[in-house]
């Protein structure tokens, strides 16, 4: 088990260096990426055009030496552009499924606020449950199945809230943001971004990769330390600024970021300094605000940290 996971270590640390490579100036923001990936769930990037989450997606896709779709979201999308649909063939007088682009290992869903709710509820089943149903038949996905979803949180003309259940999905939303300027200008001198997205290699295959996450999973966490995770989410529940606090799923999703942020410290178990450095990525976008604190221009992030330091931390 050691030299397992030095192993996935030394991989996953590649994989790291490959991003950084592309994406540049926001190390922060890869290693909270590469927690999403690690977790198990799936990641909403909440960003402006232009800053690299497509490329990103690209990059990962790379590394691991999946299939990766995309999907533009438009309101005309079906849902059965995403999942596939059963075509009659006359010859043979039977129907045959055509697979989705859903079908693979990464899916960018592209501005996904910009379809319609029935064609994001698509979306749903997948997302939990790691397969389709259509026609009554369920077809089951790949077992390396990660959802990049990406929306633009100014221009709200043409598009359709994501709802809280297809939010809670999402085991954490991140924010790329502009690039520090001394970071820019690498990107513009051809030392980042797109230009360097073509040397990006393979460091570790879906296989393995599932491997790394299901070891992730089963890294321990103290009595203590969960009573801190469990302290946190119930603080959610009873603060005055929140109509709606945490799930059961909400402290699923916590627990699995917190993991996966301890083995990219290089730790095989779970300190509260995991729980609180993924805790507003993961927590932020599952709380539901009361109507005067939203009209007071209170962000969810905020109400989080104001938890975070209400919550005494275990020595």
């Amino acid at each position: 088990m050691i030299q397992s996971s030095e192993r996935f270590s030394e991989q996953i640390e590649r994989v790291k260096q490959r991003l950084r490579q592309v994406i540049v100036g926001k190390n922060n923001e890869l290693d909270m990426f590469l927690v999403g990936l690690l977790s198990g769930g799936h990641l909403l990037l909440e960003d402006i055009p232009g800053v690299g989450k497509t490329t990103l997606a690209k990059a990962l896709a790379r590394c691991m030496g999946g299939q990766m779709s995309r999907l533009q979201f438009t309101p005309d999308l079906l849902p059965t552009d995403i999942v596939g649909v059963s075509i009659y063939n006359p010859k043979d007088g039977v129907f045959k499924f055509q697979p989705g682009p859903i079908f693979c290992n990464f899916l960018l869903a592209d501005e996904i606020n910009r379809a319609s709710p029935r064609t994001q509820s698509a979306l749903l089943e997948a997302m939990g449950e790691r397969q389709v149903t259509v026609d009554g038949e369920s077809r089951p996905l790949e077992e390396l199945f990660f959802v990049i979803a990406t929306q633009n949180p100014i221009d709200s003309h043409g598009t359709y809230p994501l709802p809280e259940a297809q939010l809670d999905r999402f085991t954490m939303r991140l924010s790329l943001g502009y690039p520090p300027l001394d970071e820019e200008k690498r990107i513009l001198l051809g030392e980042g971004g797109q230009s360097r997205l073509a040397g990006v290699t393979q460091e570790i295959s879906p296989e393995e990769l599932v491997q790394v996450q299901q070891y992730v999973a089963q890294l321990p966490i103290e009595g203590s330390v969960l009573d801190y995770l469990l302290a946190l989410v119930d603080a959610s529940r009873k603060h005055g600024a929140i109509r709606l606090g945490i799930s059961p799923r909400g402290s699923l999703a916590l627990l699995a970021a917190a993991r996966a942020h301890a083995f990219l410290e290089h730790r095989d178990f779970v300190i509260p300094q995991d729980i609180k450095k993924v805790a507003i990525p993961a927590m932020a976008h599952r709380v539901i605000l009361r109507a005067e604190a939203k009209y007071a221009g209170t962000h969810p992030a905020h109400v989080v940290e104001d938890i975070l330091g209400q919550v005494e931390v275990p020595r």
